[in-house]
Parts: C-alpha cells; structure tokens; sequence
C-alpha cells in the first residue's frame, strides 16, 4: 500500500523526510552511484532505531517494561508505520543499487567478450602453419598383460574347476 507524501511528512522528522525523498523515483535517478551505499546506511540506522522504539513501547503497552519516558507510552501505531516507512525506503534504495551494480556488471561481461572477439579474430586462423602431413590414426591400442591368465584362471586347476561349474569345455 502507497503512502502519500503528506502522510510521510507527519510521520517522519525533518532529516528523516529528506532522506526518504531521496529514495522516491525522480529524485533516485539522479543519485550517484557512489553516494547509494551511504544512503542505504543511513536509512537503515533510522529504520533500526524506529523498531526499536516501536518495540520498547510494545512492551511497554503489555505492561512488561516499565515506561522510559514522562508518560507511558499509549500507542505505538505511529512508530510502526514510521519504520515501516523507512524500511519501504531501504528496499526501494537497495534494489536501485542492486540494479546498477547488476548493469554494470553487465556492461562489463560484453565488452570483455567483445575485446574476446577482436584479439580472436585478429589472430587469425588456428590451423595456418601447421604441416597437412599429419592425419589422424586409430588411436589408443590394447596392450595385453602377459602375466594374466588366460579367462581369468590363476592355473591349470583353476581352468578345470572353471570348465566344469560352466558345463564343458570352451
């Protein structure tokens, strides 16, 4: 669900409303790549520090933390929707960040393969010079071992008791 720039504006402090506009689409187009990461910090610590108020007054509405401030806190509505604001601009910032990261790679893998290509094509045929007398032959040959037995039978013995369980001679 959309939030409208007035609701943000009354849920958010001066700093925190600055930051927030930053992570909102015109605005985080014209964000500089190196300047992502920081703010992704620093939308983060204010996120971070809003849960963790929202809990404390939680808490304090259960009646299982003693009240930190003046008074006891009454609702803690506004806290959440104010992390939960921050926590929307954190995604938004992160997955701009993750796309430029991922584009740059991108754009990095084609021109290697492209620069790839050139020095292959510059290089020219793989085959010219090599001498055409030489052609392909059969391959790899057996060697026979001369110190097996024949079928696999240690000796004579061996053959016979071989001979006999297969029903007669070969």
């Amino acid at each position: 669900m959309s939030v409208s720039r007035r609701r943000e504006e009354r849920l958010l402090d001066a700093g925190e409303t600055e930051l927030v506009k930053r992570t909102h689409y015109p605005e985080l187009d014209a964000e500089d790549d190196k300047a992502l990461p920081e703010l992704i910090r620093l939308l983060r610590e204010r996120r971070d520090r809003a849960r963790d108020v929202s809990r404390r007054q939680r808490r304090e509405l259960r009646g299982k933390a003693s009240p930190s401030g003046a008074s006891p806190a009454a609702d803690n509505t506004g806290t959440r929707e104010k992390a939960a604001l921050l926590a929307a601009a954190v995604k938004r910032v992160s997955k701009e960040h993750e796309r430029r990261r991922a584009a740059g790679a991108r754009e990095r893998t084609v021109s290697g393969a492209r620069r790839t290509l050139a020095l292959k094509r510059a290089a020219g045929d793989p085959a010219t010079g090599r001498p055409t007398s030489r052609k392909a032959d059969e391959g790899m040959n057996p060697v026979p071992n001369p110190r097996d037995a024949p079928s696999g039978a240690v000796n004579q013995e061996g053959q016979e008791i071989a001979m006999r369980r297969g029903g007669g001679p070969r």
